[in-house]
């Protein structure tokens, strides 16, 4: 009785999802090449993790004139300083280049920052909450620790769904992950949020929320496959999805309730890690539904399951159209 008032999806649903592939495809040929078009534009913006430098987080007294700010920061000739409004609006975030002659200079660099401050807002009124310094070292090691993180994630997936499933299921499953993965990453480039390492641990989550949801629906066409023997492998695909529908909007519902609270109470640090995770469920859906499931019909997946045990006395017509 319970679950039938917080059902959020009527039972009986019959949506044609695949029937509407081609506008489910034609949204992620939008999502790809506009990622591909903005990363050749603009590029990421990466955070320190990845560049070296640091970061420096303060409150200001009085609301900070932000581009006069800058003008006197960068006339201390530290290179091209980054300053922008974190969480309130007297709080804001320094970014200062590395700075040539090691750890030394770094610390002389935010000593001038912090002066340049207090005369600016009097000394001792400027809060200095954190400071964080990333060598250009450790920031190279970074980046290609961090590719081979997405790299092996990614392949521990498929394996598993290569090894669970038939070929055909793997394609789609291959097909789904690399156009999620892509698209959040091209959130990233288009809003030029920052991408750091809770970005980057963002993207994971959103590959395994994704593939979460792809299986369960595969488990469902497989076992229809089995029990609806004259039906088509379209049907199915349908059938399956409209079956594990309200399973997918209650866990997307309530993952996005507490991503709300983070996003609401969890400051400035985590939200590109929550709008990766947003961005992230939605188009983890999308995939499952119009980029994993049509290849199922179009590499005849169904040759490759006629031989496992079934209901023989279930037909096409026992299943309906979905």
């Amino acid at each position: 009785m319970i679950i039938k008032l917080i059902q959020l999806i009527p039972e009986g649903t019959k949506i044609d999802f695949f029937g509407h592939r081609f506008y489910g495809l034609f949204a992620s040929c939008v999502i790809i090449f506009g990622t591909i078009f903005c990363l050749a534009t603009k590029g990421l913006n990466f955070g320190i993790d990845f560049t070296g430098g640091t970061l420096i987080e303060v409150s200001t007294p009085a609301d900070p004139d932000i581009a006069g700010l800058r003008h006197n920061l960068n006339t201390l000739k530290m290179g091209d300083i980054s300053i922008q409004e974190f969480g309130g609006p007297q709080d804001l975030l320094i970014r200062l280049p590395q700075q040539d002659g090691g750890p030394e200079a770094q610390k002389a660099a935010v000593d001038a920052v912090r002066a340049a401050l207090g005369e600016k807002y009097g000394e001792g009124k400027v809060d200095f909450r954190r400071t964080e310094f990333v060598g250009p070292q450790v920031g190279e090691e970074l980046k290609k620790t961090a590719m081979w993180a997405v790299l092996f994630s990614m392949a521990g997936i498929l394996a598993y769904v290569w090894f669970r499933f038939e070929w055909q299921y793997g394609v789609g499953a291959i097909l789904a992950l690399l156009h999620d993965v892509v698209g959040t990453v091209g959130l990233f480039s288009l809003t030029q949020m920052q991408f750091d390492l809770a970005t980057l641990a963002a993207v994971l989550l959103v590959a395994g929320y994704s593939i979460n949801d792809t299986v369960i629906i595969f488990d469902r066409v497989r076992e229809n496959l089995r029990k609806y023997k004259k039906a088509t492998v379209s049907e199915m695909i349908n059938l399956s999805i409209n079956q594990t529908l309200n399973r997918t909007a209650m866990t997307a519902f309530t993952t996005l309730i507490a991503l709300l609270a983070l996003y609401m109470f969890g400051g400035e640090v985590i939200r590109g890690f929550v709008a990766a995770l947003f961005f992230g469920i939605a188009i983890g859906v999308h995939s499952s539904y119009f980029i994993a499931c049509p290849p199922l019909h179009y590499l005849n997946v169904r040759r490759s399951t006629t031989g496992n045990t079934g209901n023989d006395e279930a037909e096409a017509g026992e299943a309906g159209p979905a």
